[in-house]
């Protein structure tokens, strides 16, 4: 039975700010079948993991699998409680109206990234990709002038509004709602990368089987439309 008690016990939790926007329409939709409050503060996702290491008080997590790996080996994360519960591949922008380059291949883009004047990617894994790629394609040098890396928990997207990047790189999720740009479309499927995210239970919770429960439904089918429309794909299986 739920309880006035209940409803004022909230789950607590941290997350990436990648999967900000899919969690707060996730727990709305929890809440309102399980009257269980849920809050879940969205940061940068290496503040995030620190904080969570740093033994700060939360239920739950949700990050970039291998930073729940590291969490899991620094023994922050209760054993058998991880979920991957969504993946997002790694999409292109510019503001919006203006000029698309064409990303049909890996060429184009290494094309499109040479013209650009200023070129956008996030302290996270699909930044991490593209430094990679630019080492690959011999431009890092050339770029490095123009790139502008957006401070943890700023979407590049906001940068891009702004008129402070060009051509900016980052997680589907996070650039398909933000007002002011034009998601061209993601990287070719030769240089894609997919970061899968999960879900764990803090070994600082006081209320594991509530936690367990919340990320059985995050990882559940019942969740799946609502991460396709945040640009996410569902991951429908457990990982314990």
């Amino acid at each position: 039975m739920v309880t006035d008690q209940t409803m004022s016990q909230a789950i607590n939790g941290i997350s990436s700010m990648a999967t900000r926007n899919v969690l707060a329409d996730l727990v709305k939709r929890y809440a309102r079948h399980s009257q269980q409050r849920v809050l879940i503060e969205s940061v940068g996702g290496v503040e995030a993991a620190r904080r969570v290491e740093d033994g700060e008080l939360f239920d739950m997590v949700v990050l970039a699998a291998d930073a729940i790996d590291r969490l899991a080996v620094a023994g922050r994360i209760v054993p058998g409680s991880r979920a991957d519960v969504a993946r997002s591949g790694v999409a292109i922008a510019v503001a919006a109206g203006a000029t698309q380059p064409w990303i049909g291949n890996e060429a184009a883009v290494r094309d499109a990234v040479l013209a650009a004047r200023s070129i956008g990617y996030s302290t996270g894994p699909s930044g991490s990709h593209l430094s990679r790629l630019f080492e690959r394609w011999g431009i890092a040098g050339t770029v490095a002038p123009r790139i502008v890396q957006a401070p943890p928990g700023v979407p590049v997207g906001s940068l891009i509004a702004n008129g402070d990047v060009e051509l900016g790189f980052q997680q589907l999720s996070e650039l398909i709602h933000l007002p002011g740009i034009d998601v061209i479309g993601p990287l070719p499927a030769d240089i894609q990368v997919s970061t899968v995210f999960s879900a764990a239970v803090c070994t600082t919770s006081e209320r594991v089987g509530d936690a367990q429960a919340l990320i059985a439904f995050l990882a559940s089918p019942e969740a799946s439309a609502v991460k396709l429309a945040h640009g996410m794909e569902p991951i429908e299986r457990y990982t314990f």
